[in-house]
């Protein structure tokens, strides 16, 4: 018998919750799910990186629309609940009641605060969901723009690191001594502030805030002692506080939070409770492990098995790039306590571990923390070091005898039930187990465990765990620098590019701290390409900082000579277009004509200095670049389809063509190579392309990241749809998905082996996410989808193309 559940709250908690339900008991539940914010689930602990320009709102979404619509959850989203009327059994929403048999309470936390005088002016926010991350956002965009943040704590600090990133000049202010002192000792707090300040943030700690100055919006934030500091944006980040208030005013027992018992059950039973909301034999929670703890626990006490919530000891890590924090257990000084420190003032490391009765019970760790999750099993586990003592500080590689030259020899000495992912409570031996199950790779470890899945601090750790049970099986990716004018990688300048708003070469050697003037021949074509990708409308393409094949477009031959390759649009032509191909092969004395692979005649042989005249021939035929030299789109290969074949289930022919004409002229990290078969039969070869599709009865299927060249590999199935505008959309939204995350000269395939299909396919699945993703390839096409040999077809580029221009950027076929 269906039994109704209302879920009030669409956090993280109830969302691990209702993960479970629907995944153990499908068919037990008919769900509505409640949330005041009007959206569902998405991965608040990511919030800062959307802050800062690395991530977008899209990419940390947990369930987009059809996760719930799958599951058969009727979601009121942006309805506030009014009331709990348990004597009959039902929620009160803004817009009619809903009967339960059992409640999820999932209020989440409010913010704390301060209430001083001009704390509820416009200007002044907290730090908790998008909304107020959108806010800070658009102050953000602000000419000159100055951010006050109150707090130096985790979520104070992110804050001020997101919007130093987006170009605000920020000052941190801190009631304690030192920041973070909760997580973090005296010596910590000072590395961390000199760390921050380095970045630009100013830090002002014992700092007292008096008064928030302002007319119709903030302007100033006056301290204790007098100070007042400019202020176009003022968030208080002091803190949060259980939202109880439902609870309370529907007779439920409360204290700091809404009481629970080990089943997550209320003072009433037929109301269970989750997340920031609770209290757990006296105890709040703010970080999200332990929150995924419970919403397992409430799972099972629905489904009516026996589950109880045990609270453990936590370990802390910030989430601001490049910043290496850990901490874990009691760090305080006390009678009967011994510290071991280690101190490396030039490379900015600092390790403090305290030891009491032979036990380790704290540790804070600074600027190198690989060993932190072994430290914080010893913490968890009470083990007697005392045997290990002269040497506990440099980790487990040192025990046993001396140290190793083994750099997995911390991971592998981590017992079985040593914590590896904190946010979703994943141990090292349920990761071992899955690798003794088929996973081998980090993208199959998060799709089996969820291990890296949330914040993604742990993904170090994760892939240690994969190449010590692997061994040799295992090749540990390693982020190369771009070139060696920097020691950014490929994802850290383009993830800095967005962040900072770099719109010019000349701001990215800047900026960026390259070595060289102005960059070499490795990263200037990739920098390029990052330039016009992120802000096709500041930047202007620039020739000289592409490949010889793109400055010429043609492809350079071993003998000087240069192929020249006319598209045609889905591998149709006419006899128009064969006639001035015959023609100009004949005038400019083109040894070879071949048929290429991709459904196009190649003119091979032609000399440098003719390029133009050639250009300009074919061109009077209706003829335009294939850009088959370019790291964009070559070919979309078609079958006949229905057109002319039996076997024929859609018009490839047709598809084909639109597919072409949309994408020529679009530059993407690599080639891309495309093909629609008209059937399963696969005359086009659509299942080994990076974008293949195949037409069926029922529409169409999408498969993405094949290759049939160094690597051979089957395409992935990205959708099914039905009609040819979804498939095209589809297509366009991947295509600029590519385009804005892959890294410079990797093929479709390699960019997804590293961000995973899984993930690809819930970005894509949002409707809104892929419409906005094809708006933005259709802004870029309106500024680069032009015809090159047009260009160029003139007199006056004969002078470019006659003698060959140096070669200094070699082809990189």
């Amino acid at each position: 018998m269906t039994r109704n559940l209302v879920v009030i709250g669409a956090g993280m908690a109830s969302g691990r919750a209702l993960e479970h339900l629907t995944d153990t008991a499908p068919d037990d539940w008919s769900i509505t799910l409640f949330n005041a914010e009007p959206r569902g689930n998405y991965n608040r602990i990511m919030l800062s990186p959307v802050l800062s320009g690395e991530k977008s709102y899209a990419e940390i979404v947990t369930h987009d629309d059809g996760w719930y619509e799958e599951r058969g959850i009727a979601c009121r989203f942006g309805e506030k609940v009014q009331r709990i009327d348990r004597d009959r059994k039902v929620v009160v929403g803004e817009h009619g009641e809903v009967p339960y048999d059992k409640l999820i309470l999932a209020t989440g936390s409010s913010p704390f605060i301060i209430p001083c005088p001009g704390h509820d002016l416009p200007g002044v926010i907290a730090y908790r969901d998008l909304d107020d991350t959108n806010a800070m956002i658009e102050a953000s965009g602000m000419q000159g723009a100055k951010a006050v943040v109150i707090g130096g704590g985790l979520l104070g600090l992110e804050a001020a690191a997101g919007l130093r990133l987006r170009g605000m000049e920020v000052t941190v202010l801190h009631l304690a001594g030192h920041l973070m002192e909760r997580q973090l000792d005296e010596a910590a707090g000072y590395l961390l502030q000199k760390d921050l300040e380095s970045r630009g943030i100013t830090v002002r700690t014992g700092a007292s805030t008096k008064e928030i100055v302002g007319e119709d919006r903030v302007e100033a934030v006056r301290l204790e002692d007098g100070t007042e500091l400019p202020a176009d944006l003022v968030v208080m980040a002091v803190g949060i506080r259980p939202a109880v208030q439902l609870a309370k005013e529907s007779g439920l027992a409360t204290g700091k939070g809404i009481h629970v018992d080990d089943a997550m059950i209320t003072s009433d039973e037929d109301i269970l409770a989750v997340g920031e909301c609770i209290e757990h034999r006296g105890a709040i929670f703010g970080l999200v492990a332990p929150l995924y703890d419970q919403a397992k626990v409430a799972a099972q006490t629905l489904i009516g098995e026996a589950a109880e919530f045990r609270q453990k000891q936590l370990s802390t890590k910030l989430k601001v790039t490049g910043v290496d924090l850990f901490s874990a257990g009691d760090f305080a000084d006390g009678e009967g306590r011994e510290d071991i420190v280690y101190r490396d003032p030039a490379r900015g490391v600092y390790k403090r571990l305290v030891i009491e009765d032979d036990r380790l019970i704290g540790a804070v760790m600074y600027g190198d923390t690989a060993d932190g999750n072994w430290f914080f099993g010893l913490i968890k586990d009470g083990e007697d070091v005392s045997e290990m003592r002269e040497t506990l500080i440099f980790g487990p590689a040192y025990q046993g005898g001396g140290a190793t030259a083994d750099p997995l020899a911390a991971v592998a000495a981590l017992p079985a039930d040593a914590e590896i992912c904190g946010c979703n409570g994943v141990c090292k031996g349920r990761i071992v187990e899955a690798i003794e199950g088929g996973a081998t790779s980090l993208a199959d470890v998060k799709a089996t465990t969820k291990a890296s899945a949330s914040c993604g601090t742990c993904t170090g750790l994760v892939e240690q765990v994969l190449a010590a049970t692997l061994g040799d099986d295992f090749a540990m990716p390693t982020a190369q620098p771009i070139c060696g004018c920097t020691e950014l990688t490929h994802e850290d300048v383009r993830r800095l590019i967005k962040a900072r708003e770099l719109k010019s070469q000349p701001a990215v050697w800047q900026e960026l701290g390259w070595s060289t003037p102005n960059g070499c021949h490795v990263c200037r074509p990739a920098v390029n390409f990052y330039l016009l990708a992120d802000w096709p409308l500041e930047y202007a393409d620039d020739p000289q900082s592409r490949f010889v094949n793109e400055r010429k477009h043609a492809n350079i031959q071993k003998d000087g000579t240069f192929s020249v390759v006319p598209r045609m649009w889905g591998g149709i032509t006419t006899p128009q277009e064969l006639r001035a191909i015959a023609d100009a092969a004949e005038k400019y004395d083109v040894p070879t004509v071949k048929v290429t692979g991709g459904q196009r005649i190649d003119l091979l042989g032609v000399k440098g200095e003719d390029l133009p005249k050639i250009w300009g021939d074919l061109n009077a035929a209706g003829l335009v670049s294939g850009h088959a030299y370019s790291k964009g789109l070559r070919t979309v290969k078609t079958c006949v389809g229905t057109d002319h074949c039996r076997f024929g289930t859609q018009d490839s022919t047709g598809l084909g063509v639109k597919l072409e004409k949309r994408l020529w002229g679009s530059w993407t990290p690599h080639k891309v190579k495309m093909a629609v078969s008209g059937c399963p039969r696969n005359c086009a070869e659509a299942t080994c392309k990076d974008v293949g599709i195949v037409c069926v009865d029922s529409g169409f299927e999408i498969g993405v990241g094949g290759a049939a060249g160094m690597d051979v590999k089957e395409v992935e199935p990205l959708v099914k749809v039905a009609t040819e505008d979804e498939a095209i959309e589809w297509t366009v939204a991947f295509v600029q998905l590519y385009r804005e995350h892959g890294k410079y000269l990797d093929r479709p395939y390699k960019w997804l082996a590293k961000v995973g299909l899984p993930w690809v396919q819930e970005t894509l699945g949002d409707a809104e996410t892929r419409a906005a993703l094809v708006a933005r390839f259709d802004l870029s096409q309106s500024v680069y989808q032009k015809d090159p040999w047009a260009e160029h077809a003139t007199p006056e580029a004969e002078r470019t193309f006659a003698p060959l221009a140096d070669l200094t950027l070699e082809a990189a076929e």
